[in-house]
């Protein structure tokens, strides 16, 4: 007996994972992907012998989805735990950071400041609901727990640099997350560990695609779908520059904002929902160093003179020969400077890396790239979750969602895995 096709509209870790889990459960996943390849945000170049992210990842001790799919696959010996450190580069001068003691030696905050601040960190990090702090914004929460002075020191620019005019906007939920997150990847009040892949991320896009190819997927690669078809509130197929190709169900994890352009046949109001969800576009430059620039895996940063939230020196997580440093620059997509030129980005890149280790030259910089992505962080204001559409649409057969569905968590390989798995579940239900 055939198995019933299904498409898939997306490679990234979401659609990979609904097709993985489509198959399964018994299905046949047809897979579209407007890239050469797949992975989205996590997939690979060539960055002067080197295969690596074009944007950084790291993983969790509580990313349990991700390594619960490296045991499926039988990669889980690949995975790594390191201890990482981090700093702040604040006043000219990098601080530790990170933890209670490094906190106490920070040269900024009163004393009264601190004890503000390590008491909501490790509050958020024990708080396991998150409903209460869903429609609450997000500065205003962490000013009544640390502060306008520590605010100032700590979260403004954070927080400006990353979103811009939608700072005044974000949940507290959202946020909460993130440092729950990472607090828990502490294993003691002193020490973080983090965890990569032998390989990178490249190892389990790998896996995946072996698994997918070897149960009958085909993979659709540089192959968009223009447009989704559907008639009397059922799904009939897609139509891509090949063709129209039938189908009775379709799961589109591709970004909300590009959803009115691919299902403009869904109710006008639906649409307007998936209009309404703003994003943070980044260009993300990526330098190739003979030397280090610190010992730590992140840098947060409070400069006047660089418009940038933090950066990370990822070769001290993953051990990968040269000194490798990721700089992420957040902007509205609609932002002048993001239509900058990518020399614009890696010359701000190289005088940030300079006066942070006066030690650099610029012959220390071996190689130097820059990538964009126009939709890399969606913007989840108070009640995010509830203006969205539901996931399982009014039209039979339909399924959609990206990495703003499982808010309030922030967009990670795990949650996407976690989230493409569920949604391949919910087939049964139509």
């Amino acid at each position: 007996m055939a198995k019933e096709r299904i498409a898939v509209l997306g490679a990234g870790p979401m659609g990979l994972a609904v097709a993985y889990q489509l198959i399964l459960d018994g299905y046949q996943p047809v897979i579209f992907e407007a890239d050469d390849r797949v992975g989205g945000m996590t997939a690979c170049f060539d960055f002067s012998g080197l295969q690596i992210e074009r944007y950084y990842h790291f993983h969790c001790t509580s990313d349990t989805g991700f390594l619960t799919l490296l045991e499926e696959l039988g990669i889980a010996d690949r995975m790594n735990w390191t201890e990482t450190r981090m700093g702040y580069w604040f006043n000219n001068k990098l601080q530790p950071w990170g933890n209670p003691i490094a906190l106490l030696r920070f040269s900024g905050l009163s004393l009264i400041g601190k004890i503000r601040y390590g008491l909501m960190a490790f509050f958020a990090t024990k708080r396991k609901d998150w409903k209460s702090l869903d429609d609450v914004e997000a500065t205003a929460w962490i000013k009544k727990w640390v502060g306008e002075d520590v605010y100032e020191v700590m979260w403004r620019k954070l927080f400006e640099y990353k979103f811009h005019h939608f700072t005044g906007n974000l949940s507290a939920a959202w946020i909460w997350s993130r440092i729950r997150r990472l607090g828990r990847s502490r294993y003691n009040l002193f020490k973080e560990k983090l965890g990569y892949l032998d390989g990178g991320s490249q190892t389990l896009l790998d896996a995946l695609q072996f698994f997918l190819e070897e149960n009958d997927a085909e993979l659709h690669l540089g192959e968009p779908v223009k447009r989704v078809l559907m008639q009397d509130s059922q799904i009939t197929g897609v139509e891509t520059e090949g063709g129209q190709h039938h189908f009775s169900k379709v799961i589109s994890t591709i970004p909300l904002p590009y959803i009115p352009r691919v299902f403009p046949d869904l109710p006008d109001d639906i649409l307007d929902k998936y209009r309404s969800v703003n994003n943070i576009a980044v260009v993300c430059v990526i330098a190739k160093l003979s030397k280090p620039l610190s010992g730590n895996f992140w840098i947060n940063t409070n400069d006047d003179e660089m418009d940038i939230p933090g950066l990370v020196e990822y070769s001290n997580l993953r051990p990968l020969g040269n000194a490798i440093v990721y700089v992420p620059f957040y902007l509205p997509g609609e932002h002048p400077k993001y239509l900058e030129r990518d020399e614009v980005f890696i010359e701000k890149v190289k005088t940030y890396l300079m006066k942070i280790n006066p030690d650099l030259s610029n012959e220390d910089f071996l190689d130097i790239r820059a990538s964009r992505y126009r939709f890399a962080q969606p913007i989840c204001e108070p009640g995010f979750l509830g203006k969205l559409p539901p996931v399982k649409l009014p039209v039979q057969g339909l399924f959609i969602a990206d990495t703003s569905y499982y808010y309030p968590e922030d967009r990670g390989i795990s949650e996407s895995i976690d989230f493409g798995r569920a949604m391949a579940k919910m087939i049964d239900t139509c």
